[in-house]
């Protein structure tokens, strides 16, 4: 099986199989943590939002903190399947800062957009759970492999994006507005959105191989990881939408 979500490999059936008698991972249970973590992100966010209205001058920091500690969470999670019951919650308080944050940015420079992301987010969420619980969308491995394929080059661009801006070297046109611009995020908010069916599949493969129940809260994170970046990546698309 093959994700492109760096906190779901089924590498960790292999190396973390349940133990005979033990507990294992259920649906219910995966689908419990996972409405944890969005209660704990939507929470966190409300509060470093209210502080960033309040305190302007502490974006930049909750912005670059939230992100590194997201990252270091999502890769210790990654490499220790184990510390997912630590790294998750804390992962989720990490980026409902780094959500809220960047929501005040937009809210303040777009009116309503906060809103519109967020049920565009939650509409596409159940939109692929029910098509790909009807079978509408498969996980096969040609679709997994175009996914991941597609997510790696989107990375490859932004971390490209990352460094020449380091430079001072700015990438035209993909963080613009223009028909280029908008193509773009619509392209990225399709494989975000797509990145979605490798997590449930996950989930359905973890409970059928009757992974450790500790696994619920690895697959709850990467489900998490991947609607945070759908979420991020709509209120771009919307932003460019605005802009024209």
């Amino acid at each position: 099986m093959r994700t492109s979500n760096p906190t779901l490999n089924e590498r960790v059936f292999t190396r973390y199989p349940a133990v005979a008698g033990g507990p294992t991972m259920t649906l219910r249970g995966t689908v419990n943590k996972t409405l944890t973590l969005t209660g704990l992100l939507v929470v966190t966010a409300a509060m470093a939002w209210n502080v960033v209205e309040s305190h302007p001058a502490a974006f930049g920091p909750l912005l670059i903190g939230s992100m590194i500690t997201g990252l270091l969470l999502v890769l210790a999670s990654s490499f220790r399947p184990t510390w997912a019951p630590i790294a998750a919650p804390a992962y989720g308080v990490a980026e409902g800062i780094f959500v809220g944050v960047i929501s005040a940015r937009y809210a303040a420079l777009y009116e309503g957009i906060v809103l519109q992301a967020a049920l565009l987010t939650v509409g596409i969420l159940f939109a692929l759970l029910f098509a790909y619980q009807s079978g509408l969308i498969k996980a096969t491995e040609n679709f997994k492999l175009g996914i991941v394929a597609a997510t790696g080059g989107i990375f490859l661009v932004y971390l490209l994006t990352f460094v020449l801006g380091l430079f001072g070297i700015q990438v035209p046109y993909i963080h613009q507005g223009g028909i280029i611009g908008i193509g773009f995020s619509l392209f990225v908010v399709v494989i975000a959105a797509l990145n979605l069916v490798l997590d449930f599949d996950f989930i359905e493969t973890g409970v059928a191989a009757g992974a450790p129940r500790y696994l619920e809260w690895q697959a709850a994170l990467g489900l998490l990881v991947t609607l945070v970046w759908l979420y991020i990546e709509i209120l771009r698309l919307l932003a460019k939408l605005r802009r024209e």
